[in-house]
C-alpha cells in the first residue's frame, strides 16, 4: 500500500510570521494544440525570437536557411528572416544580411523592427549586436544609434518609448553599463538616469543578464543570469528593480538560485527566463541545472509575487520537473506556457525518470498560474511518423515561446512539434482553442450536508451555516465503498475502493445535482500512485484538495487541478492549532469555515482562512447541535447547495 506521504523533500509553506499568497485559478485561454499548417522552415541552429509589424511575421535565430514548405528546396538566409502571418508566404523583398545569429527581437515605435544578437555587421555595415531595420526592405535605418560593445545582446524588452537591453557588454553607445540598460526607442539613445549594473559572475566567470521582462504597467523590471550583485548588492541570478522613479534596485531577493545544481560548470546561472503576469503581482521563472531541488531551484518552474520585499524570498509555488531544463517560458491569456527539453511536470520526487504524480509533457506544456500545475494541453514536441530526411525530432531546447496576435509562436532546435514537421519554428493558433472557467467548491451558505449511513446510502441533512433540519435518508446504489468525499461544481470527487488498482482505491468522479449520484469514473490515471482511502475527510477549494489522513494529526493540502483531474506530487501541511485532526472523520467547507465531523460522532465548525497562520484556530470551533438518527463519524462528508 502506498501512503500518501511521499519520500521526496516536501516544500514548506510560507512562514508564520506573514500571509500566505493563495492564488485562486481564473478564467484562461488556451491555445490549439495543433500547429499551424503554413508556417515556414529553419534550418540548422535553432529559432530564438520572432516579432510581428503588422501583418508580417519576424524570425530571429541561429539558422542558416529557410524554406516554404517540407518539400520545398532549401534557400540561404541566415539569422533573420520575415513571412505573411496569413499566409505564411516569406518576404522576398526583406533580406537583410547579417554576419551573426539574432537573440532577441522587438517591434519598435515607428514601425521599425529592432534586433539584438551577437552580430557585428549588418548589410555591411558595423552595428554592434543593436540594431533598428525597416522591416519592409530590411535597410538599416540610420538614425537609430543603439550600439553595444563587442559582447553580445541577449535580451529586449520594450515599454513605452524605453527599450531594456540585456546581455553580456559592458559598454552601450559607448556609455559604462554592465549588462544591462535603457535607450528611446524612437533614437537608440542611452538613458542617462538608468544606472543599474549586473556583475560578478557565478563560479569565477564573466557577468551577463540573459532575460529580463518589464510588469505591464511600467513599474517594475525583472531580470535574471550570470551575475552575483545588482549595483554591488547581492543578488544572485535574479533582481527586481523599481522603474516608477529614478530606476533603483528593490529590496527582493532570494537564496534559491544562490546554491549550484548538478554541474555548475555547464550549467553556471540556472536562471532562463522570466515573465510578469498579466496584472504584475506575479511573475515567473523557468531554470535548468540538473539536480539539486528542492535546496535550489533547479529545473523548475517557480512563481513569485512582485509586491513581497525582503531577503529569502520563497515561491508561490514550485513545479519541478526532475531533472530536465525549461528553457523558455510565455504567459498569456492567464495561461503560463512554458518549452524546454522536459519530459514530465510535477515531478519533485524522482531523478531522470516518472515519479509518483509525474505528468507526461514532452518539451512544450501549459500550466494555471495558480498553482503551477498542468492543465489539460499536451500537443508534445515530436514529429510525425514521416518527417523529411535531415531532420530530428528532439532537441535540447525551446529558446522561445512568443504569443503573437493570432497564437503562441513556438522556437526550437529541432523539427517536430505536435506530431508533425515544424522545422525550427511553429505557431500554436488561437482558432481552434478553447476557455477553462474555474470550478469551485459551492460558495452559498446554507444547503445539504450528505453524509454516508450505509453501503450505497447517504442521509441528507438541510444545514444553514449553524444548524441541522430532518435528515432525509437517500439510497445512492452508484456510491459503493466510498470514502472521504467532495464537492466541486456539478460533481463529486469520491475515494473508491476498487479491487486491483495500484493502491486498491482511487480517485473517481460522479455527476451530482441533488438527485442520483452518477455513475463512476476514474478522474486521471496520473494519480494512481495515490492512495485516497487513508483520507479520512476532505474539501476542495481554490485549486486546493485540503484532508486529514489516517495515523496524523495535520490538515494537508495538495495542489488539484481540475481541468485534467491532476493530483499535486507535494504534501503541504497547513498551520492549525487546537483542533485533533487525527480524530476527524469528513469534512466540507461551508461558507469560510470547515464542518467536520469526528470519532466522537459530533459535528463541528471552525472559521478556515488558508492565508493566515494559523489557518485554523480550534478555539474558535463550535459544536453543530445534533440532529436525530445521524452520526458525524464517516469520510464520505460532503456539501451541496442541492
Amino acid at each position: 500500500m502506498i501512503a500518501l506521504v511521499t519520500a521526496a523533500a516536501v516544500l514548506a509553506v510560507p512562514s508564520g510570521t506573514s500571509a500566505a499568497v493563495v492564488p485562486a485559478p481564473e478564467p484562461a485561454t488556451l491555445v490549439s494544440a495543433n500547429p499551424a499548417d503554413a508556417t515556414p522552415h529553419a534550418r540548422d541552429g535553432e529559432t530564438r525570437a520572432f516579432a510581428q509589424v503588422g501583418s508580417t511575421v519576424f524570425v530571429g535565430g541561429s539558422f542558416t536557411q529557410i524554406r516554404q514548405t517540407a518539400s520545398a528546396a532549401w534557400t540561404t538566409q541566415r539569422y533573420l528572416f520575415a513571412y505573411d502571418r496569413a499566409t505564411g508566404t516569406i518576404s522576398t523583398s526583406f533580406l537583410p544580411v547579417l554576419d551573426g545569429a539574432v537573440n532577441t527581437l522587438v517591434a519598435g515605435p515607428g514601425g521599425t523592427l529592432i534586433v539584438g544578437g551577437t552580430f557585428k555587421n549588418v548589410n555591411g555595415v558595423p552595428r554592434k549586436n543593436l540594431v533598428a531595420l525597416n522591416p519592409g526592405t530590411g535597410a538599416i535605418v540610420d538614425s537609430w544609434v543603439g550600439r553595444s560593445d563587442g559582447g553580445t545582446v541577449r535580451d529586449l524588452a520594450l515599454h513605452g518609448n524605453w527599450l531594456y537591453v540585456a546581455g553580456a557588454f559592458n559598454w552601450l553607445n559607448g556609455t559604462a553599463h554592465a549588462g544591462l540598460g535603457r535607450l528611446n526607442a524612437t533614437t537608440g539613445a542611452i538613458d542617462p538616469t538608468f544606472n543599474v549594473n549586473a556583475t560578478v559572475g557565478r563560479h569565477q566567470t564573466t557577468s551577463y543578464v540573459w532575460t529580463l521582462d518589464v510588469s505591464p504597467d511600467g513599474g517594475t523590471l525583472a531580470v535574471g543570469g550570470n551575475f552575483m550583485f545588482v549595483n554591488d548588492l547581492p543578488r544572485n541570478q535574479m533582481a527586481l528593480v523599481d522603474l516608477s522613479g529614478t530606476p533603483t534596485v528593490l529590496d527582493w531577493s532570494t537564496e534559491k538560485f544562490v546554491a549550484p545544481c548538478a554541474a555548475p560548470a555547464t550549467f553556471v546561472h540556472y536562471v532562463q527566463d522570466v515573465k510578469f503576469g498579466a496584472d504584475g503581482s506575479w511573475f515567473v521563472v523557468g531554470t535548468n541545472g540538473g539536480a539539486g531541488w528542492p535546496a535550489a531551484y533547479c529545473d523548475a518552474l517557480v512563481r513569485f509575487e512582485t509586491a513581497a520585499r525582503g531577503a529569502g524570498q520563497l515561491g508561490t509555488w514550485v513545479d519541478y520537473t526532475g531533472n530536465d531544463t525549461i528553457t523558455s517560458v510565455e504567459v498569456a491569456d492567464n495561461v503560463i506556457y512554458l518549452g524546454g527539453h522536459f519530459r514530465w511536470l510535477n515531478n519533485p520526487n524522482a531523478s531522470d525518470t516518472a515519479g509518483k504524480g509525474a505528468i507526461d509533457r514532452l518539451g512544450i506544456a501549459a500550466v494555471t498560474p495558480a498553482t503551477g500545475m498542468p492543465v489539460n494541453w499536451n500537443p508534445r514536441r515530436s514529429g510525425s511518423a514521416s518527417m523529411p530526411p535531415g531532420t530530428s525530432t528532439w532537441g535540447s531546447s525551446v529558446p522561445v515561446l512568443w504569443r503573437g496576435s493570432d497564437g503562441l509562436y513556438f522556437g526550437h532546435n529541432s523539427d517536430g512539434m505536435g506530431n508533425e514537421y515544424h522545422g525550427r519554428l511553429g505557431m500554436f493558433p488561437l482558432t481552434g482553442g478553447r476557455t477553462i472557467t474555474p470550478k469551485n467548491a459551492p460558495t452559498a451558505a446554507t444547503g445539504n450536508l450528505y453524509v454516508g449511513t450505509a453501503a450505497g446510502e447517504l442521509a441528507k441533512v438541510p444545514f444553514d451555516g449553524t444548524s441541522l433540519g430532518t435528515p432525509t435518508t437517500v439510497s445512492q446504489p452508484n456510491y459503493t465503498a466510498a470514502g472521504a468525499t467532495w464537492r466541486v461544481a456539478d460533481r463529486i470527487y469520491w475515494s473508491h475502493s476498487v479491487a486491483g488498482t495500484p493502491t486498491g482505491s482511487r480517485i473517481d468522479i460522479s455527476l451530482f445535482n441533488g438527485g442520483a449520484i452518477g455513475a463512476p469514473w476514474e478522474a486521471s490515471g496520473y494519480n494512481d500512485w495515490f492512495n485516497p482511502a487513508l483520507m479520512t475527510g476532505a474539501f476542495y477549494l481554490d485549486g486546493r484538495l485540503y484532508y486529514t489522513r489516517t495515523g496524523a494529526s495535520g490538515l494537508y493540502y495538495r495542489y488539484f487541478e481540475i481541468d485534467g483531474n491532476y493530483l499535486g506530487a507535494t504534501e503541504f501541511a497547513l498551520p492549525t492549532t487546537g483542533v485533533t485532526w487525527s480524530a476527524v472523520r469528513g469534512m466540507a467547507w461551508v461558507a469560510g469555515r470547515i464542518v467536520y465531523g469526528a470519532t466522537d460522532g459530533t459535528l463541528r465548525s471552525v472559521p478556515f482562512d488558508p492565508t493566515a497562520a494559523p489557518a485554523v484556530d480550534g478555539t474558535a470551533a463550535t459544536v453543530v447541535p445534533a440532529t436525530a438518527g445521524v452520526t458525524w463519524s464517516t469520510p464520505s462528508t460532503f456539501f451541496s447547495v442541492q
